[in-house]
């Protein structure tokens, strides 16, 4: 079984086969949030406060965190949104930049072992970011596009994702602390992205026994009546095996999909969470959620819109 323990200082939560789907809060991400963009640009980090406390009291069992805004300093912003959002929640960060100044810098004060997003199969993004990785003990993203592209041919991405896990490998990094996103590209641009996402999750776990995520929301882009899409990607990619994605847990179709996926997986025990949630939806966050309390801390994109409730 591979497990991928991801912790603040106080909480840890584990992706894993079998565990409770972990849902990755998207939203403090200003790309195409011209708004949180320009307030974060001035040093107004409000939105971004909000914006984590709303969706762990929706349900989020990590909160992804990102700044990257064009002609700012991106290290300075990711720094200060990560400390930001470690002092007043306890769920593990995963973050998110394409800049390893500004990685380097949020994870020098980041509490617990945080969940790195990301490295591509790009020789030389590979060799930046996966020494960086080992060196702090953190988890990894694994983002199947290389020098070539996106392939469309969903075996391609598998064998991109190889090349990171072995690379990963020849760096110490293991298997359990690669977390690979095999892509979602829009389906209304493309009608076979769904089932590629299926196929390639469901060849991860079996062959290359890792932990999956994604950028949900991407597969509903330009669609009407978007959420249910997105919902009912997601409950079908867990019936596949993916165990985390990155979403917008503030949305009630999306999330009662993968709550019921869960169910219907065996994954939520004796549908405790599911119950909870809809006896009582003030109970929704403390179901288990892939995580457990622990009393020590750790050592220590690709998004195609993360616009949705902006």
């Amino acid at each position: 079984m591979t497990d991928t323990v991801i912790s603040s200082a106080t909480k840890e939560v584990v992706i894993g086969f079998g565990r409770p789907f972990v849902m990755i809060g998207e939203k403090i991400n200003p790309t195409g949030r011209k708004l949180l963009a320009q307030e974060m640009k001035d040093g107004d980090f409000s939105r971004v406060e909000k914006d984590a406390r709303e969706q762990v009291e929706a349900g989020a069992h990590m909160l992804d965190v990102n700044a990257g805004i064009p002609l700012a300093d991106e290290p300075a912003l990711l720094t200060r949104a990560v400390e930001l959002v470690q002092s007043i929640t306890d769920v593990p960060i995963s973050i998110d930049s394409s800049i390893i100044e500004a990685l380097e810098s949020a994870i020098a004060v980041y509490k617990g072992k945080p969940l790195i997003n990301s490295v591509t199969g790009e020789e030389e993004v590979m060799e930046r970011v996966l020494p960086f990785v080992a060196r702090y003990g953190a988890a990894v993203v694994a983002v199947s596009n290389d020098d070539t592209g996106i392939s469309e041919d969903p075996d391609v991405r598998f064998e991109v994702a190889r090349t990171i896990v072995n690379r990963a490998a020849d760096h110490g990094i293991p298997a359990e602390d690669v977390v690979v996103d095999p892509l979602v590209m829009p389906i209304g641009a493309m009608g076979t992205a769904g089932q590629q996402v299926f196929k390639l999750v469901h060849r991860l776990r079996n062959e290359l026994g890792v932990n999956t995520t994604c950028g949900a929301s991407n597969v509903s882009f330009g669609l009407p009546n978007r959420h249910a899409v997105t919902g009912s990607f997601l409950a079908m990619a867990i019936s596949h095996g993916m165990t985390s994605a990155i979403m917008n847990p503030m949305h009630a179709e999306v999330k009662s999909a993968v709550l019921a996926a869960d169910v219907l997986a065996n994954q939520d025990p004796n549908c405790a969470t599911w119950i909870a949630t809809n006896r009582n939806p003030a109970a929704a966050t403390e179901g288990d959620g892939g995580g457990r309390q622990r009393r020590r801390g750790g050592r220590r994109a690709r998004r195609a819109d993360a616009s949705e409730g902006a």
